[in-house]
């Protein structure tokens, strides 16, 4: 392998940085512009909600597939086929295509999703071990602020010049991402193999869509509860089916062997219900602010203005990525991981408490970000603390599937409480279902913290027997 000098070690770290906050931001421009793409392209909210739904799908299948890939000889070429893939998507949101089309182009930008893990093999590989493990907390981190960066600046182009302008800024960047990537990606290091495992792509591909069509589609749970009773029977059923046929693979997907190691399986319960909470609060935020007046609570507020209330999630979780590094040399990873998980449950307090001024509203965003930041850039250190290097990419993939399936629950379980707390003949929820939607996320961060004080308490009897 090349040795990398410091001028091209330098280069190398904001390359990935942009590269996964552009991955990150591209795939969450559905968001936003669910409005104006039921309206532009005359279908109903229903139908348009899929253009951030399908993105999350396609991203949660390929993240495995491309970790694994990732792990290989074939690195950069993975990366930037990913990434012309992206800019083909990019450029089919922005043509005056049928809405097909468009949901095609958001679902090839959704998988650029999986880059964010290979992105983090690269760090490890190429750069010295202790800026490599401070460059891999701020990756992930950037993978998750970049929503709040994207929000905000889509809904204003859209407000601006309609829905194909704002879809227009992301054919701009994942363009120069691509760019990027080419120019500063290194070849993978001598001696890796990786074979994808085709059957078990399949079938945890199956499961995935269907765990994640679940729950993005709120509606079958209330109209057709034994269909979709038996829909995640199924999903089961091939999660299992899949966690065979990786123990049986020479080459599996994921190393399931290597998941079931107890500091892995604990970081990945702790994202599982982690995320479950942090997106139900980011839900929950975001909608109780777009509220009318006329509901009786909530501030009206547009799209775009709406957007700028993630601001204080994208800079004080970005503070907390630049933080941790340092703090980790301190405070172990686990022990990092339950005091954010505290910091997000206090966010939901916050919420529960005093959100009937916007200014509380903006306080509860930054306290999210701040948790969900620290939370980020802790979670790479617990599962790389016991894997590989050549296993950096396939490991990592798989926590941000469990994220993924996670963030989509969370969304789906604030939908299903405020719509239970929504009268008959009313379009709003009642305001007491915030707050109690609000005290099951923090019975979720809770739990997310006894999680993480487990973990911690495990590696400190390893490391002091």
């Amino acid at each position: 392998m090349k040795a990398f000098t410091h001028s091209e070690a330098r280069l190398l770290v904001p390359a990935l940085m942009f590269i996964a906050l552009v991955v990150a931001a591209v795939a969450s421009l559905g968001t936003p512009l669910i409005t104006s793409v039921a309206t532009s392209y005359h279908v109903s909210l229903g139908s348009a909600q899929w253009t951030l739904t399908v993105a999350l799908l396609s991203g949660a299948v390929a993240t495995p597939v491309l970790g694994r890939l990732g792990a290989g000889p074939h690195r950069r070429a993975t990366i930037l086929a990913t990434l012309a893939v992206v800019v083909a998507g990019s450029a089919l949101t922005v043509l005056p295509l049928p809405f097909a089309w468009l949901l095609v182009g958001r679902a090839a930008q959704g998988v650029g999703l999986g880059l964010t893990a290979l992105m983090m093999g690269v760090a490890r590989d190429h750069l010295p071990e202790e800026r490599s493990a401070a460059v891999i907390s701020l990756i992930s981190v950037v993978s998750i602020i970049g929503a709040g960066v994207g929000y905000p600046l889509a809904a204003l182009l859209a407000e601006l010049g309609g829905v194909r302008a704002a879809y227009g800024l992301g054919l701009v960047v994942t363009a120069a991402a691509l760019l990027t990537a080419w120019r500063s990606m290194p070849e993978a290091p001598e001696g890796r193999s990786a074979h994808v495992d085709v059957a078990g792509a399949v079938v945890l591909a199956a499961a995935l869509l269907l765990v994640l069509f679940l729950a993005g589609e709120r509606n079958l749970w209330s109209r057709h509860l034994a269909v979709a009773a038996g829909l995640a029977v199924v999903a089961v059923v091939l999660l299992c089916v899949w966690a065979v046929i990786e123990l049986r693979s020479t080459t599996p997907l994921v190393d399931v062997r290597a998941v079931r190691h107890p500091a892995v399986a604990g970081a990945n319960l702790a994202m599982f219900v982690g995320g479950i909470g942090m997106y139900l609060l980011l839900t929950l935020i975001t909608r109780y602010a777009q509220t009318p007046h006329g509901a009786g609570y909530g501030f009206g507020l547009t799209t775009f203005v709406a957007g700028l209330v993630l601001i204080p999630f994208s800079v004080l979780g970005f503070v907390a990525g630049k933080l941790t590094p340092r703090v980790r040399t301190r405070i172990a990873d686990p022990l990092l991981l339950a005091g954010s998980a505290v910091v997000v449950g206090g966010g939901f307090a916050l919420f529960a408490a005093a959100r009937s001024d916007l200014a509380g509203v903006f306080a509860a965003m930054g306290v999210l970000g701040f948790g969900v930041g620290g939370f980020s850039a802790a979670m790479p250190g617990v599962i790389l603390a016991v894997t590989p290097k050549s296993e950096t990419s396939s490991a990592m993939s798989f926590n941000y599937v469990v994220r993924s399936v996670g963030y989509s629950l969370g969304s789906a379980l604030g939908g299903l409480i405020l719509a239970a707390g929504t009268g008959p003949g009313h379009l709003f929820p009642d305001d007491s279902a915030y707050t109690t939607a609000a005290l099951v996320g923090i019975g979720a961060m809770a739990i997310t913290t006894l999680t993480s004080l487990a973990l911690a308490r495990r590696r400190s009897s390893e490391t002091n027997p």
